[in-house]
């Protein structure tokens, strides 16, 4: 892991001027951490050959960096930095490691929760891809598994791409404009109310201070602070209204200004997506004539955004990549044969199906 490492930020210092004095001095800590561990091993009696990073995987890291930008590739190499925090951390306690060996592992475990920061910075600066990615991945996925079960039924009932491509193309506008008046009128209502929350706790830490003092005096208190530092910081948070009502506001409601979406935003970005993960599964049926190719094209490209999608959900929700991809293909394909079926049942009993 260290070796990629070292090959992985060496490669963004060249590819983001922005950050490279950062990303250059971490892959030089990520290369004392290589000297270390194969003198630790060298001790013991096994000699490490350091090889190359495998091509195959830093080619995949730096497409996911333009794909998906800095902040979520950083996310995911944190997963793999993650796991050697957990090991380091581990070994500190295992028998047989002298006083210089320990002192070196907790250096490289400093090192290691000082990259953490970094990511979590540079996923900072990501603005509003991150604020909104949520409303993007919601309806990047609510798109693509409902064409596909629209087109597979379609299919099921008439047979003809042609009347596919034209039925799901409705039926996919229709849902992105759905999804983008939907997750408006719902983000604006969720702020409404949020900043109606906030208003009122910022006029009410100006005219009822003691009774706000005392709250954060408990919230204090109940992370364990002594009494004298309670008050303390309680009486630091009173003395400016604001600092109070944000207080507040963040521990009792998870409430802050930066954390409310705008309505316009999150409608675009879900509509938006809503309508690319329409035309995934629906683009086929509009370039070919072959049911079969069709459906075969349809149901592949389908299965490889699902699979994306599923990834950029582990990434965001910090779970297994693997479980979530499966689970996403599992159920948007399983809508589609499920939806087939309904369909190509009702062409039998209807007699709708083309000759």
């Amino acid at each position: 892991m260290e070796v990629f490492a070292v090959s992985m930020y060496s490669n963004l210092a060249k590819s983001q001027p922005s950050g490279s004095e950062d990303y250059l001095r971490i892959a030089e800590k990520e290369s004392s951490h290589i000297t270390f561990w194969t003198g630790f091993l060298r001790r013991r009696g096994v000699e490490a050959k350091v090889e190359k990073p495998s091509p195959l995987k830093l080619a995949a890291y730096r497409a996911a960096t333009r794909l998906l930008g800095v902040g979520l590739t950083l996310r995911m190499m944190e997963r793999a930095e993650a796991a050697s925090i957990s090991f380091y951390a581990n070994l500190l306690s295992s028998p047989g490691i002298d006083e210089a060996e320990r002192r070196g592992i907790q250096e490289i475990l400093e090192d290691e929760l000082v990259h953490e920061e970094e990511f979590i910075k540079k996923q900072s600066e990501m603005g509003d891809f991150m604020s909104y990615i949520k409303d993007a991945v919601l309806g990047l996925n609510d798109g693509l598994v409902e064409i596909l079960s629209v087109t597979t039924g379609l299919l099921g009932v008439y047979g003809s791409p042609y009347a596919v491509a034209l039925g799901g193309l409705v039926v996919g506008v229709a849902g992105a404009l759905s999804m983008g008046v939907s997750t408006y009128t719902s983000t604006r209502s969720q702020r409404q109310v949020h900043e109606g929350i906030l208003r009122r706790l910022a006029s009410a830490s100006r005219h009822v201070t003691g009774v706000f003092k005392d709250r954060v005096m408990q919230h204090a208190r109940g992370k364990g602070y002594s009494e004298d530092v309670a008050a303390s910081i309680a009486e630091e948070t009173a003395s400016d209204p604001k600092r109070l009502s944000d207080f507040i506001a963040e521990e009792e409601y998870g409430l802050s200004e930066e954390s409310l979406s705008d309505p316009s935003r999150a409608a675009l970005y879900a509509g938006g997506a809503n309508l690319v993960g329409a035309l995934i599964p629906l683009a086929p049926y509009f370039f070919t004539a072959d049911v079969s190719w069709a459906l075969l094209l349809s149901l592949s490209s389908a299965t490889v955004f699902l699979s994306a999608t599923g990834l950029l959900v582990s990434l965001l929700a910090n779970v297994s990549a693997r479980g979530k991809v499966v689970e996403m293909v599992i159920t948007g394909l399983g809508s589609a044969t499920a939806t087939y079926i309904i369909g190509w049942l009702a062409s039998m009993i209807l007699g709708t199906r083309a000759q």
